[in-house]
């Protein structure tokens, strides 16, 4: 039977959602989609760079509370309401990730919660840090 743990950080904004920051099962750790909000004031960040930026941070202290780091990530999701955006999110993104990259998809939506540009979403392998 999987063991499935809930996450949770005050380091990133809390949920606007009936869903968690995060769930780990077993060797596996998922964290929600996360938009460009600071968590300490609640407020979406205005520019595209400064959305992505955050969204890296909230993702980083969310994959912290079980002892991951972006090099155990294994599968990443970046949604953008718009596609041409993809090589500045990418940059940002590159920065963040370092050598080891995931695999990872790209797509373009009509629209995200709270008008937000970029929104991100990980799969990290627990079993790696043992």
């Amino acid at each position: 039977m999987p063991h499935k743990e809930t996450i949770y950080t005050d380091q990133a904004p809390k949920p606007i959602g009936p869903y968690s920051q995060g769930v780990a099962v077993n060797d596996y750790e998922y964290t929600s989609g996360q938009i460009g909000i600071d968590p300490q004031t609640g407020v979406l960040l205005d520019t595209l760079e400064d959305q992505t930026h955050q969204v890296m941070k909230n993702l980083r202290a969310i994959l912290a509370v079980s002892g991951l780091e972006f090099d155990d990530v294994v599968n990443t999701h970046i949604y953008l309401t718009n596609i041409s955006d993809f090589p500045t999110v990418n940059a940002i993104y590159s920065g963040y990730m370092g050598n080891e990259t995931p695999s990872r998809s790209t797509v373009g939506v009509a629209s995200l919660p709270k008008g937000a540009l970029v929104e991100i979403e990980m799969i990290a392998e627990k079993s790696k840090n043992l």
